[in-house]
């Protein structure tokens, strides 16, 4: 299991990108959550398998239909077992 902190820009608000980030995550049995920033990029803290998790950012890198990703900033932190689910948070 790894953890990883995803902060995602571009045009990512508004277009169901939290959405589709919970339904990708349940898919790909990662924990964690996703949520909104008031600087208008996204935030995502998932936990999972390393192969599950590489998939997710592949994700974030393109996101949902209507988004248009400019930067995707991640980084690997050591691993708490913290997350029982994946949610959004408002």
């Amino acid at each position: 299991m790894e953890l990883i902190v995803i902060k995602i820009s571009g045009s990512v608000q508004g277009v169901n990108f939290r959405y589709y980030a919970w339904r990708t995550a349940n898919d790909l049995e990662i924990k964690g959550f996703v949520r909104n920033e008031l600087d208008g990029t996204v935030y995502c803290e998932a936990q999972g398998e390393k192969k599950n998790l590489e998939q997710f950012l592949a994700w974030c890198r393109t996101g949902p239909p209507l988004s248009k990703v400019t930067n995707v900033k991640f980084s690997y932190e050591p691993m708490e077992n913290k997350y029982d689910d994946f949610n959004i948070k408002y």
